[in-house]
């Protein structure tokens, strides 16, 4: 049995949102809640130097982020980004595993494809290896 993680559905329909509007790059962002509940999607600007492979968020946004958070009374439960509208799957590739900096964090990964069958996919990644993680998505 797959471990669970639990988003608000207007999380997941901001995802969605997010990668659709510009499908051939990257978009990225932080996860959000409380009590392992993801109740928040705070979207970043990917400044990857070739954001159609790649995806980062910059050390200063990801700073006004974390005292959002703080503000808000909100823990980070991790982060989100979507693969290019082209590519067949959405799972963690292996830059996305190297790159991995947060063991505790969830990685959403989203694709803008209209017609997926799991538009978005939720891993744990923990020394260098990725496990799917179920999503719950609750009211």
């Amino acid at each position: 049995m797959k471990r669970a993680v639990r988003s608000r559905r207007k999380v997941y329909g901001q995802l969605l949102a997010h990668a659709r509007r510009q499908p051939h790059r990257e978009c990225c962002g932080i996860l959000a809640g409380q009590d392992g509940l993801i109740t928040r999607a705070f979207p970043a600007k990917n400044v990857a130097a070739d954001p159609v492979w790649n995806y980062e968020i910059a050390p200063r946004e990801i700073a006004r982020l974390m005292r959002e958070l703080r503000e808000r009374r909100l823990e980070f439960l991790g982060v989100y980004h979507s693969h290019p509208h082209w590519l067949d799957i959405n799972e963690p590739s292996l830059k996305d595993i190297a790159l991995a900096c947060h063991s505790e964090a969830v990685h959403f990964i989203v694709t803008p494809r209209p017609y997926a069958t799991t538009p978005i996919r939720a891993f744990s990644i923990r020394d260098g290896r990725a496990m799917e993680l179920e999503i719950q998505v609750l009211p």
